[in-house]
Formats: structure tokens, C-alpha cells, sequence
């Protein structure tokens, strides 16, 4: 059984969606155009470059570093290979993973213009908590099984 809609309302719908799209379609074009940046920008090597060996330290940085990098999911895991190899510590690699993929600095203003400050805030808070305690809960559990 199909549910047919009025066509008004079909129209009235398809038309706030255009105008919404048009209205945030500047602030998507710079999101994207910040990515890029970052990425080209910020390097592996940078990346390497911030840690010291202090698991809460490394922890802490590698959490602040993927929360200002910006990019596609992949690309963190690559970029996390690539500091495990040069003998960062797992506690870095793994907070730099979680808030690379969960949280985004760059995107706030988007975010925040699309759900709400209130809803963005609460979700980066939560996403900055569970990266930190995530990180250390992985190690913890690695320890415990190896």
C-alpha cells in the first residue's frame, strides 16, 4: 500500500530543503576547503613531532592532535600505523584515532549551526571524554590479554 502525499506538501518540503541548503552551502564549501588545507598542511611527521613518551601526556596530545586534524576515518588509521611504526605509544595512537574520527574543531561552526551549540557542545565534550577513556582502556585491556 502506498501512502500518497498531497503534492503541496511535497513542494512546500522540497522547497525549505533547497533553502536550507542553499543557506549552509557556504559553510559547507569551507569546511571542505579546511579539510583540504589540513590535510595537505598538517603532515605525519608533524604529528610525530608533539610527543614525548609520558603515556598521560601522549594521551592528552594525541587527543588534542586528532581533535584539530581534520579528515576521512582512513586516513587515521594510516596516519596511526605510521606513529605506532616510530614508536609512539599506543596511548597517543589511540586517542588520536578516536578524537581524529570523532571529534572536529573545524566543523564546529557547521555542526553547531545545523543541530544546535547546546547539541554540539554536549557531543564534543562526550567525544573528548570517551577518547581519553577509551585510549587508556584499550591499553589497559591489551596488557591484560597479552
Amino acid at each position: 500500500m502506498r501512502i500518497k502525499f498531497p503534492a503541496s506538501r511535497f513542494a512546500a518540503a522540497l522547497k525549505h530543503a533547497v533553502r536550507l541548503l542553499l543557506s549552509i552551502m557556504p559553510m559547507i564549501i569551507a569546511v571542505i576547503g579546511l579539510v583540504g588545507i589540513f590535510e595537505v598542511v598538517v603532515t605525519p611527521q608533524m604529528l610525530k613531532s608533539l610527543f614525548s613518551g609520558s603515556p598521560l601526556a601522549d594521551t592528552l596530545i594525541g587527543t588534542a592532535a586528532g581533535g584539530l586534524s581534520v579528515g576521512q576515518p582512513f586516513l587515521s588509521y594510516i596516519i596511526g600505523g605510521e606513529l605506532l611504526d616510530d614508536g609512539i605509544s599506543l596511548y597517543a595512537v589511540t586517542a588520536f584515532i578516536l578524537s581524529f574520527v570523532t571529534l572536529g574543531v573545524v566543523q564546529l561552526p557547521l555542526e553547531a549551526e545545523l543541530f544546535g551549540l547546546r547539541f554540539t557542545a554536549v557531543r564534543n565534550l562526550l567525544a573528548l571524554a570517551f577518547a581519553l577513556i577509551i585510549s587508556v582502556a584499550t591499553v589497559a585491556t591489551l596488557r591484560l590479554f597479552s
